[in-house]
């Protein structure tokens, strides 16, 4: 794998962001990126979130996408968990059709948000489903407020890796707004590569990239984006959850495709495995199941989605 390459996915996650559609606030519509109707919901006067809502049932699932991602990246999934559970796929804050604006972007402030998102839509019975980022916001909601969901799913986690501090300090230096507006279309594409098992962007996640380069063509939407997911990262950094997974009691289930190539981090960890750092997390949490699925990789849930869904449907039963 080449350097370049390298340091443009040097933290768990995709670098790929949509265009900002236009969207008329509590009207649902339907875009090409977005598989379901949008609905959108007032936190504040300065926040509003996105989110679609598929399914019926007692057991509602609440799902987190990752860093520089959006709702869009559980389509392969939503369908098959709708048939038996409420499902609810939300765009972060400063994310997809939600709200933009001078956010902290900590994992507190996600964890804060989401939790006020439940309150409002008087959510219960959840199952936190994260992914990438996400797992870390949900490890950080459960870890805050414990009987807030029921059961945790974590899919490719970021937080259970560690980073040392020198570690640390090199990351927030290199990971600026700068490398991102400076990548190049084929840098833009090795990244959306590196998410998927066969290091290549299935037809099928094609609309990712896509709507990447609608991002990089509008100056406004893309010097926002530039500036957030360092600040998204430097989140992750300094609120770490790996000391803290002995404190969660929810019955978990941890998915990671076999084939993560940017979990361990390459770069700053070559010798370590994608095993090593799953098994890592799952033995401090006692009683949790860990899947580590061949043929999938950081986005496992859409490389092995048939796998996936299985896993999730019977675990949340």
């Amino acid at each position: 794998m080449k350097k370049s390459a390298l340091l443009f996915a040097l933290f768990t996650g995709t670098l790929s962001m949509q265009g900002q559609p236009e969207i008329v606030s509590g009207t649902p519509t339907v875009s090409y990126d977005y598989p379901y109707p949008i609905q959108k919901i007032q936190l504040d006067n300065e926040t509003e979130m996105a989110y679609m809502e598929v399914g019926q049932g007692e057991k509602t699932l609440l799902l987190i996408h990752g860093l520089g991602s959006y709702s869009p990246a559980w389509k392969k999934n939503i369908e098959s968990w709708s048939r038996h559970y409420r499902c609810i796929a939300v765009d972060l804050p400063g994310y997809g059709y939600s709200s933009k604006g001078a956010y902290p972007y900590s994992m507190t402030y996600f964890s804060e948000t989401l939790k006020r998102f439940i309150r409002k839509m008087k959510l219960k019975n959840i199952t936190l489903v994260g992914h990438s980022m996400g797992g870390q916001i949900a490890m950080t909601m459960v870890l805050d407020q414990p009987r807030l969901a029921d059961k945790l799913i974590l899919i490719a986690p970021a937080g259970f890796e560690t980073f040392s501090h020198q570690e640390k300090l090199w990351l927030e230096q290199v990971y600026t707004p700068a490398l991102i507006k400076s990548a190049t279309l084929d840098q833009i594409k090795n990244n959306f590569n590196l998410n998927f098992a066969q290091n290549k962007l299935p037809e099928d996640a094609e609309f990712m990239y896509l709507d990447r380069l609608k991002l990089k063509q509008n100056s406004f939407a893309f010097d926002q984006y530039a500036a957030m997911i360092p600040q998204c990262v430097n989140g992750m950094l300094k609120e770490p959850v790996f000391d803290r997974l002995s404190e969660i009691k929810v019955p978990t289930l941890i998915l990671f495709g076999a084939n993560d190539f940017l979990i361990p981090n390459k770069y700053l960890h070559p010798s370590l495995t994608t095993e090593a750092v799953a098994k890592s997390g799952q033995e401090k949490i006692a009683g949790s199941r860990l899947e580590i699925l061949t043929g999938g990789g950081h986005f496992v849930q859409w490389d092995r989605a048939d796998a996936v869904n299985k896993l999730v449907a019977e675990f949340v039963q």
